[in-house]
């Protein structure tokens, strides 16, 4: 049995819970937006077509803000396209997925459905073949109130008040080859710059993200960050994190361990950021927007795109099916996001629905939640209050591709108001139970109100459409609070969450 002890004190405070951690994304990707969340005609759909089946579940999922439209879409967008009387928007072809948008779904549409999933929209803007003009005319139609063309267009569309948009992503993975309009950080970071303080003569109290690199083994990854921050660093308020993580082979210990990978990441970006602001000479700090990430099995079949001839509308793109290790990851990212909210200002899960996804539907038929939304849902429900400097030390696993790791990792969140902790625990050994003694004292709690456990004897079992429980949540009757001290035990590669309380 693995040992491991955690230490609770209410003054190692990391920083505020931030709701905003708790983001998503939807792209026009796939079935991510067409049979995702709108399909008109669908028995449960609304006057707008929204699907209220997913709504139901995106509010239970807890999705705090929603990215949009894109990634790599993006990047050949045009906006003006998806607005407007629906019977006379243009078919396009989406140079980024291979695919045929009808833009039956645009930015009005979007808007009127984060409203009815009560979340905050980030917006993306098309860095790659349009630029400066095209920002602020997309800026000008979402939040001028009136009197400008554009702000009139909008009305005329149906919106009479501004959607007062705040958060704005300036591009989307600008360094990647597969991206279009591709750029160097030189590049990149001067369009930045020159869109963001466009945009601040509008609105200087927008809240802007420069484009980091796609992922932290490109080649210019670090180089990038730091030209782009050069450039462009007293216009933005964010750079962007994005990272993907899968299995390779059989290599399970390594893929358990893949919040190494995420720590170190923003570790990085973070003291390249501080390095510029050093040699600035600035006050102000550059935040992180982790706004990609999650599970992705990048090279399996669901993600081979169309070619040739072939360009359908919403295919079936990326619709990878999630097994219960993928969750204990996905709970393990979540813990690393939650330690790092410090300097994490904003995450994004991609993507909300279908497309490597914690909501899975079917055309006409039902949605489902895949493991993977089990530990999202749970610690977005119960992360409250500060985050607490409470990672566990104890005996540790060996990975290939990390190095031994310790086999227990963990976070914990305090509501002083509520008097109420949560602590939300991986057991990354793939073998062996981990004993964790949590030592709680000084929170002045004296009840476990519960403490559930994702796990089973099966770590690729997966949920699908007709055995949608297949793996969810179990409540872990090994646990013990005595004398200020839990005693919690895990079974291999298993994600829990425990709420401590007082008694009135």
């Amino acid at each position: 049995m693995k040992q491991a002890r955690i230490i609770l004190d209410p003054r190692s405070v990391v920083a505020p819970v931030r709701r905003r951690t708790f983001g998503s994304f939807v792209e026009h990707l796939g079935r991510c937006v067409y049979t995702g969340i709108f399909e008109p005609g669908h028995p449960a759909a609304d006057e707008d077509g929204f699907r209220t089946d997913v709504l139901n579940l995106v509010r239970e999922l807890g999705v705090s803000t929603i990215r949009y439209p894109g990634g790599n879409f993006v990047s050949s967008y045009r906006w003006e396209d998806g607005v407007g009387p629906v019977a006379e928007r243009p078919t396009r072809l989406d140079l980024a997925w291979h695919s045929l948008e009808t833009n039956a779904f645009g930015v009005d549409e979007f808007m009127r459905w984060v409203a009815k999933a009560g979340v905050e929209p980030i917006m993306a803007i098309n860095l790659g073949t349009r630029g400066i003009e095209a920002a602020l005319d997309l800026l000008e139609y979402t939040n001028h109130p009136s009197g400008t063309r554009l702000s009139d267009w909008r009305r005329a569309n149906g919106s009479d008040q501004p959607y007062r948009i705040r958060m704005w992503c300036l591009g989307n993975e600008m360094d990647g080859p597969w991206q279009i309009g591709q750029k160097t950080a030189t590049e990149y970071g001067r369009i930045a710059a020159q869109t963001a303080s466009a945009m601040r003569r509008i609105d200087p109290d927008l809240q802007l993200i420069a484009c980091g690199s796609s992922h932290s083994a490109m080649p210019t990854f670090g180089d990038w960050e730091r030209e782009v921050l050069t450039q462009a660093y007293d216009q933005v308020d964010m750079i962007s994190l994005h990272a993907y993580y899968q299995q390779h082979g059989d290599d399970l210990p390594s893929f358990l361990a893949s919040a190494e990978n995420m720590d170190h990441f923003i570790d990085s970006v973070v003291a390249i950021a501080d390095s510029v602001r050093a040699v600035r000479r600035a006050d102000k700090k550059i935040m992180v927007a982790f706004d990609e990430w999650n599970v992705w099995y990048q090279d399996a079949a669901p993600s081979v795109l169309p070619s040739g001839d072939d360009w359908p509308v919403a295919p079936r793109l990326l619709e990878d099916r999630y097994n219960v290790a993928d969750a204990v990851v996905v709970g393990n990212l979540l813990i690393s996001l939650l330690r790092h909210s410090d300097r994490v200002a904003a995450a994004c899960q991609a993507q909300l629905v279908n497309v490597i996804a914690p909501i899975m539907t079917e055309p006409g038929g039902e949605a489902w939640r895949q493991t993977i939304f089990h530990p999202f849902a749970r610690t977005a429900a119960n992360a409250r209050g500060v985050v607490l400097d409470s990672r566990a030390i104890g005996d540790t696993v060996t990975t290939s591709r990390y190095g031994d790791v310790t086999a227990v990792d963990s976070v914990a969140t305090w509501d002083a108001s509520s008097r109420s902790a949560a602590v939300f625990l991986v057991n990354r050994s793939t073998s062996d139970d981990a004993e964790v003694s949590i030592e709680a004292g000084a929170l002045g709690v004296d009840t476990v109100a519960e403490c559930v456990t994702i796990s089973g004897p099966d770590p690729y079992a997966k949920n699908a459409l007709g055995e949608p429980d297949r793996a969810e949540p179990q409540p872990n009757k090994q646990v013990e609070l005595t004398g200020g001290t839990v005693a919690v035990t895990l079974s291999p590669i298993s994600w829990t969450m425990l709420r401590l309380g007082a008694a009135a």
